[in-house]
């Protein structure tokens, strides 16, 4: 009997991922098509490899090294799942003990460059700043998005879970308290839950403007962008599962983008959590951006926008347009603040 085979296309709608994504599995060896077309090169799969597809993106996603991912497949397909349990199990302690040893060195390192710090005086003449701003809900039935934007704090969030006022009541702990306030809030809100009640959340990425310092403090999916002589950086690091692992090298950017984990948050606001706190000097005619993932997840390339003329409203409509026309699947929020 002949096996009916999927072409790539339908395969990875199947199975979750991308073309490019199977073509790189390919590449690689952890997943080979059952047939290749000797004149087109088109690659069929079978749709019993469905679930080795999500088995291989899943065991990318976790950092595994991909000759460990061959052996867990191998062992799969010869009927001994007790083995590839067993190596996930091995993989995993490994992990856990390299953290811990990392943990110390950093540790140290950061003891050393402490001992270093400079205590330079900061220039405290505060800077002119235009705002601008673009806050919408996109496809979502509810806006959980939230922003500040005045002369001191620029500030965006995104909230998930039942509750559709946490983003924007943070938000405002936070400018009234600092983060110890908006840790409150969300901490109220957590423990006024019911057990087994939806649980609410939400990502902060705040900047104070104290004269000539931008003072950033970041937990989560959003993003400040700092645009400086043509050139625009990323100060923050998202933090979601993928982020480290692309900053890796582990996993790549295609990848990411269609793994249905992409937007996994591996820290949010709430008890017990770190926030990356980053201190920028800043320079008359710089732009500071900030942006939710609704923005940044569905536009691969800002830099374009963010660098364009006009006002600071000018870009940031520019911004919450191009979100739009990329379907804007989700609530996007940006501000943009031009600094005199």
């Amino acid at each position: 009997m002949t096996t009916h085979l999927l072409m790539i296309g339908d395969f990875a709608r199947e199975a979750g991922l991308t073309p490019k994504a199977l073509r790189l599995y390919d590449d690689l060896g952890l997943l080979r098509p059952v047939e290749v077309d000797p004149v087109s090169g088109y690659r069929r799969y079978s749709g019993d490899q469905v679930a080795d597809a999500r088995l291989v993106a899943t065991l990318r996603l976790v950092g595994m090294p991909l000759a460990r991912i061959a052996k867990v497949l191998d062992a799969r397909a010869s009927g001994r799942p007790s083995t590839a349990v067993r190596e996930l199990r091995a993989y995993w302690v490994q992990v856990e003990a390299d953290t811990a040893s990392r943990r110390d060195v950093v540790s140290a390192l950061l003891r050393q460059l402490e001992d270093e710090e400079s205590t330079m005086d900061t220039d405290t003449r505060p800077l002119h700043v235009d705002l601008g701003t673009s806050h919408h809900r996109g496809r979502r039935d509810r806006q959980q998005d939230a922003v500040v934007a005045t002369a001191t704090h620029l500030a965006v969030a995104d909230g998930f879970g039942s509750r559709d006022d946490l983003a924007a009541a943070a938000l405002a702990a936070w400018v009234a308290g600092g983060l110890d306030e908006a840790l409150a809030e969300v901490t109220a809100d957590i423990t006024a839950g019911l057990p087994g009640a939806p649980t609410s959340g939400t990502t902060l990425t705040g900047v104070v403007l104290d004269g000539s310092a931008a003072r950033v403090v970041h937990v989560g999916d959003g993003r400040v962008w700092l645009v400086r002589d043509a050139e625009v950086e990323q100060v923050t690091h998202d933090h979601t599962v993928v982020a480290a692992l692309i900053e890796s090298g582990q996993l790549t950017v295609e990848e990411a983008r269609s793994h249905e984990h992409r937007s996994l948050l591996n820290r949010a606001l709430g008890p017990g959590v770190v926030a990356d706190e980053v201190v920028l000097d800043l320079r008359p005619g710089d732009r500071l951006a900030l942006t939710t993932d609704g923005v940044h997840a569905v536009v691969d390339d800002l830099a374009p926008l963010l660098l364009g003329d006009g006002t600071a409203q000018d870009v940031a409509d520019a911004i919450g347009a191009a979100v739009a026309a990329a379907g804007e699947p989700d609530n996007h929020t940006v501000v943009v603040a031009d600094l005199a």
